[in-house]
Parts: structure tokens; C-alpha cells; sequence
């Protein structure tokens, strides 16, 4: 069961830390959720909306991230 709050707590970590990432993000002007090349359609009584190059974009910084951290190691 100490296995379990220890993954708990680190897994609210992460959240948080990505949290305040976007909150940075944000305030330093990168549209994430509205780069060119994410998908928005918006007709009568339909909204549809899939951030594609938004989710490229968060996969690339994280897999460099990661690879950094492992090089680190």
C-alpha cells in the first residue's frame, strides 16, 4: 500500500508541474491549444476541436525532456 501513495504523490506532482507549465506558457504568449494546423470546426449546435499540432508539440518537448533526464542518469 506504500507503493501506491508514492505513486500517487508523484503522479499529483507531475500534474502540477504540467499545470504551471501551460499557466507559463500562457502568460509567455504561446497559443498552445491554437497553433496553425489544429483542427477546429464549429457549425449549429456542433463544436469539434482536436489540438493535433498542439499534442506534436507537448510530445517532442517531453521525449526531449525525458531523453535528457535518462542522459543524465
Amino acid at each position: 500500500m506504500e507503493s501506491l501513495g508514492r505513486w500517487l504523490l508523484v503522479a499529483g506532482g507531475v500534474i502540477v508541474v504540467v499545470a504551471l507549465a501551460v499557466l507559463a506558457a500562457e502568460r509567455a504568449g504561446l497559443p498552445l491549444g491554437r497553433l496553425p494546423g489544429d483542427i477546429r470546426i464549429e457549425r449549429e449546435g456542433m463544436r469539434f476541436y482536436f489540438p493535433i499540432v498542439t499534442c506534436l508539440v507537448v510530445s517532442g518537448a517531453l521525449t526531449l525532456v525525458l531523453w535528457l533526464v535518462s542522459k543524465l542518469r
